[in-house]
């Protein structure tokens, strides 16, 4: 059987190809999507422990945020609106429109990059619709709903980081034309989905997938065993990730501004040189550290 090209960003009904590395492929009912994987809500299919499990989520997570979460998202993450329930996406995005033009849309799990940054350059936001079982309660591999509305949409109501996320939309569909989408997808990865940020009072998560996870949020600013080193686009474009176990290594801003001024410019000629020096140094592991540059230590554990 001939492989599945994904790159057109197309739906074929089937789980998309992802560049992380993990023991199985993504889950979520492929054939219901449309042909640009997005499909309706079924809000009917939550069920009372759906809807429960949404809430201690919402209710732990909240928790956890002093002092590990940056202000920015600690303001935001109200927006999201009652916590004792799944949201309807309809109803997030009427508000999001209000605020800033974005709207969410239900897909059916992980999507392609290159369909990816089609709906991101439309100020569309792809919301997983499938909620975690229990025995994930603390972990899941895939981004489920409220990874990605507890996680990436607060932010989305900031003009700023919205405006931003659409540039990253558009930066990607040229990406994609010119066979560097995989290399863009670290890119979001170690910024939006695992970064961290130092201030004056020590590290803080803005990555979605860590402020998701009460696990990762705590282990990503305080485990020793966790390397944190200084943003640097063609260190981070070289550098490998996995998506079923905590990050081994986290990339550090030190503002907001630093990363929407290093990812600007056209990225031609960096797509260019990071080939450039994988082919000759090849891509670095997840977890290595490189002579001579910046790390940072973790935050001592907050006192109990």
């Amino acid at each position: 059987m001939p492989a599945v090209d994904f790159h057109d960003g197309v739906n074929k009904g089937v789980a998309p190809v992802t560049y992380g590395t993990g023991s199985r492929p993504p889950r979520g009912d492929y054939a219901k999507a449309r042909a640009d994987y997005t499909c309706e809500q079924a809000y009917a299919q939550y069920t009372e422990a759906d809807h429960e499990t949404y809430r201690r989520l919402y209710t732990r997570q909240l928790q956890q945020l002093p002092g590990l979460a940056c202000d920015e998202f600690i303001s935001a993450v109200q927006q999201l609106g009652t916590p004792e329930h799944i949201p309807h996406f309809d109803e997030v995005s009427e508000r999001l429109l209000i605020a800033t033009g974005w709207q969410i849309v239900g897909v059916p799990g992980l999507i392609p990059e290159e369909a990816f940054f089609a709906l991101l350059a439309a100020r569309k936001f792809p919301v997983t619709d499938w909620i975690r079982k229990p025995e994930e309660f603390d972990y899941v591999v895939e981004p489920d709903v409220f990874h990605d509305l507890f996680g990436h949409v607060p932010l989305l109501f900031n003009p700023v980081f919205a405006d931003y996320m659409q540039a990253y939309g558009a930066g990607g569909m040229k990406a994609s034309r010119l066979d560097a989408a995989e290399l863009l997808a670290r890119l979001y990865w170690y910024t939006v989905e695992f970064g961290l940020i130092a201030t004056p009072q020590g590290l803080r998560a803005y990555g979605a997938g860590i402020l998701s996870s009460a696990g990762e949020l705590r282990h990503s600013v305080t485990s020793p065993q966790a390397e944190r080193v200084a943003f640097d686009l063609q260190r981070l474009m070289r550098s490998r990730y996995t998506i079923d176990s905590y990050q081994a290594t986290y990339f550090v801003i030190d503002s907001f501004d630093q990363l929407f001024e290093a990812t600007a410019p056209d990225f031609t000629p960096v797509y260019r040189q990071v080939r450039d020096r994988i082919a000759v140094e090849g891509e670095i592991a997840a977890g290595a550290v490189l002579a001579g540059e910046r790390r940072f230590s973790a935050n001592p554990p907050a006192r109990g």
